[in-house]
């Protein structure tokens, strides 16, 4: 990593040498394309050279380096074609057979001698490339007639690697700027960039123009086009990231009303909202990195998915930068709106959000409707045994996954498949002591302390096959909030004496932290904790404690100081509920179910030994348990299961054939996948055994959210069913159906979890300040 950032630093220190807004004015007010000499400068600074083999003059690095540089460039607004240049075509020349021509080109492009197109689309809007019928044999050469369009550079192109083809036979031929027969059309950019389309009529081609030909030159050419749609979304990451710094900057000074705009929430929730969807491309950008280097299988997806992103978060502060700026951001001499003319056009390039959302659909179309069930039997017969601890971060993720689902073939109960409310503990006891007995049942805790210690990678798919199976959530306070609230705060004998009953199922645990007045605004907790001798006397009450009538522990937050203000007075404390004085009574929820509960403590005595930390230090412990639940909230599995109900309804009614339905099915599908990325960013936050950073707020908040949105999609899918309850039978017209359990519990769920842990509204508080650093 330190090596990526030097390339950042590198390229952000070249770009800050020259004022960039103002030579880009020039370049659109003049129409003069590509500024040459700026060029070579860009040339000797490396980075046509970055991707171009050793052999061939370059530096033979690899995606990560053009990713870090594609940022700065843009940050810096300029339209200059280093994409179209040192990614698009140097990918494609890369993969091309040797031969004099390919080499001199790519040499060419690594001194800055060379400015290489790429000519390749037929018409507007064309994402993937399909070999034109526009060449045709004359004696010994080709003679070329069509049109292109999206050609860039153009004016200022040496040549073009144009796709030919005759009769479906598809070819790469070299076209020089020049060249008989080839005319150019430009068009006028708003942002500068050299581009526009191509004419050939008449256009001989001679064969040592021929660079490649066979079916090998489309997988080529759309490899090279989905590579530089992954450098162009973190180009588009830096302009939205230099607009978001420009606005938060100009929200700090501007006063309006006798108060720094900055301080009006209406403007702080939209800017979080903003910095939200910058985090999740810069995630999601990370993750497809290491997806991509691992295999080319899914660079398509991979592609699509970050232009849908990139479009949405720099189009989203781009425009909100303008607004925010108000009428200087509406004035050309602001660098603002050459950000917004800048995301815009790239937006447009290479295909826009909603082509490759229907790309996107396309090919998770076709994987639902291959993909077979999970059947109780899937793969057990392969695993004789599972590993109880092996090193999990050097097993192959197939391999790994494989026996995760053999695992649960084997093992899960098949009637708690797929259940849509929260179970029990006298019904999920089985399967969480068989996890147990397997030393699987905490997958993210340190293998010290008895866990599996899974990288984020691993996590997301244990995640992904656990609800793909259908594994129920068993009660799991104690794993993912107390155990970890243990590691960090808990004394030697604490840790012996409460973290091997949590791994066995022994103690069962409930949260106790809200109560009737003190919701979001936990600070103003009542419950209080009188110390008396060795104990503590513990009277008031808690609400909201999932699942506490199955538990028999209880770790919660008590006032153990009135005099102080209301965080310096609060301890952390755990608690046995069979202890004299404790009555639970459950609340029944708009969805039927006791997931939650009401505890009422009458003078219940407490052993000091079970204060966790220092007394009146609560507060601290409280702030980073509510990191590790936000982490919880911030899941993926919640909204992996509910569009696993979708895909279900889908299949059987036919919805996969309903455009407008794959276009919001998609749009979750890649919602859903960065939610998986940034989740995995802060896992692995934790398994460093570090403080989780305020900003974890955003993953509640995108958790919640989305969950929420998968909700309606699946009652959109069930249709009149929407108002169905219980179980409900959905034909298809071959005879088959599914059946599902409540399609209204995850609308009713994801509405309780932007509550909980802090409600959204909270969250956006708390990065508003503590994040963004914006006045109050």
């Amino acid at each position: 990593m330190s090596e990526i950032q030097a390339f950042k630093d590198s390229a952000r220190d070249f770009l800050a040498r020259e004022n960039h807004g103002e030579r880009i004015r020039t370049l659109i007010a003049d129409d003069r394309g590509v500024d040459r000499e700026f060029w070579q400068q860009i040339a000797e600074a490396g980075w046509p050279a970055l991707l171009v083999p050793e052999d061939h003059g370059g530096l033979g690095l690899g995606l990560a380096e053009m990713v870090a540089i594609a940022e700065e460039v843009g940050r810096s607004y300029i339209a200059e074609p280093v994409l179209p240049v040192a990614v698009q075509a140097v990918s494609l020349l890369a993969r091309l057979p040797a031969s004099a021509l390919r080499d001199e080109l790519l040499a060419g492009i690594a001194d800055g001698s060379r400015l290489v197109g790429t000519a390749w689309q037929q018409r507007l809007g064309q994402i993937d490339t399909v070999a034109p019928d526009n060449a045709s044999m004359d004696g010994d050469a080709w003679v070329l007639n069509g049109n292109y369009v999206g050609a860039q550079p153009l004016k200022a192109a040496d040549g073009w690697l144009a796709l030919a083809g005759d009769a479906g036979s598809p070819m790469l031929v070299w076209l020089p700027a020049g060249q008989s027969g080839l005319v150019i059309e430009p068009q006028r950019r708003l942002d500068g960039a050299d581009a526009g389309a191509i004419a050939l009529s008449a256009c001989r081609i001679e064969a040592e123009q021929i660079l490649a030909s066979g079916d090998k030159v489309l997988e080529w050419l759309n490899a090279a086009l989905d590579i530089t749609r992954i450098v162009q979304a973190a180009q588009l990451l830096g302009i939205g990231r230099q607009s978001f710094e420009a606005t938060l900057e100009y929200m700090n000074v501007r006063v309006q009303f006798g108060k720094p705009i900055g301080s009006f929430q209406s403007l702080q929730h939209r800017m979080v909202d903003a910095y939200i969807q910058l985090q999740l491309l810069e995630y999601a950008i990370a993750q497809a990195l290491t997806l991509v280097a691992q295999s080319d299988g899914g660079l398509a997806m991979q592609a699509s998915r970050l232009k849908v992103r990139a479009e949405q978060a720099a189009g989203l502060i781009t425009r909100l930068a303008v607004q925010i700026h108000g009428g200087m951001g509406y004035s050309d001499e602001s660098d603002i709106g050459l950000a917004l003319k800048r995301a815009i056009a790239l937006s447009s390039e290479l295909g826009n959000a909603r082509a490759h959302r229907s790309r996107y659909a396309g090919e998770l179309s076709r994987s639902a409707r291959t993909t077979e069930p999970v059947t109780p039997d899937e793969g057990v017969g392969a695993w004789a045994s599972f590993p109880t601890d092996t090193d999990w971060d050097a097993m192959p993720e197939t391999e790994f996954r494989q026996m995760l689902r053999a695992f649960f073939a084997r093992h899960y109960p098949e009637h708690l498949r797929h259940k849509t409310s929260r179970l029990h503990w006298h019904q999920i006891e089985e399967w969480y002591k068989t996890l147990s007995a397997q030393g699987w049942i905490a997958p993210a805790w340190p293998k010290e302390y008895g866990g599996m210690a899974l990288s984020p990678d691993k996590m997301i798919a244990y995640i992904e096959e656990q609800e793909r199976y259908g594994v129920g959530r068993p009660p799991d306070q104690g794993l993912v909030m107390l155990g970890p609230i243990l590691f960090r705060f808990g004394t030697a004998e604490q840790k012996a004496k409460y973290l091997p009953p949590i791994l066995s199922g022994e103690h069962v645990w409930a949260q106790g932290y809200s109560e009737p007045n003190a919701g979001s605004d936990l600070a103003s907790l009542r419950c209080e904790a009188v110390p008396d001798g060795d104990q503590f006397v513990v009277n008031g009450q808690k609400t909201w404690s999932t699942l506490a009538q199955d538990a028999t522990h209880m770790f919660m937050l008590v006032r153990t100081d009135k005099t102080v203000k209301k965080q310096a007075g609060i301890s952390f404390l755990m608690v046995d509920l069979s202890t004299p004085g404790v009555l639970v009574r459950p609340i029944k929820t708009i969805a039927g179910d006791e997931e939650y509960c009401e505890v009422f403590f009458d003078n219940v005595r407490v052993p000091k030994e079970n204060l966790v930390g220092e007394m009146n230090q609560g507060w601290t412990i409280s702030k980073a348990l509510l990191g590790f639940e936000r982490l919880f909230s911030g899941s993926p599995k919640h909204s992996q299961n509910t569009m696993g109900m979708v895909d279900k309804i889908a299949l059987h009614s036919g919805l996969f054939d309903d455009a407008a339905f794959m276009a919001d099915y998609a749009q979750l599908h890649i919602d859903v996948a960065d939610l998986s990325a940034a989740y995995a960013a802060f896992s692995e936050i934790v398994r460093r055994n570090e403080p989780l950073p305020a900003n974890v707020s955003l993953l509640k908040i995108w958790a919640t959210e989305t969950h929420e949105r998968t909700a309606l999609l699946l009652l959109d899918a069930a249709q009149e069913h929407a108002s169905s309850s219980g179980s409900i039978a959905f034909a298809a017209q071959d005879g088959s159906e599914v059946t599902l359990d409540g399609v209204q519990l995850p609308l009713f769920n994801a509405a309780a979890a932007k509550i909980f842990s802090g409600t959204n509204e909270i969250q956006r508080n708390i990065l508003a300040k503590m994040v963004l650093n914006l006045p109050t």
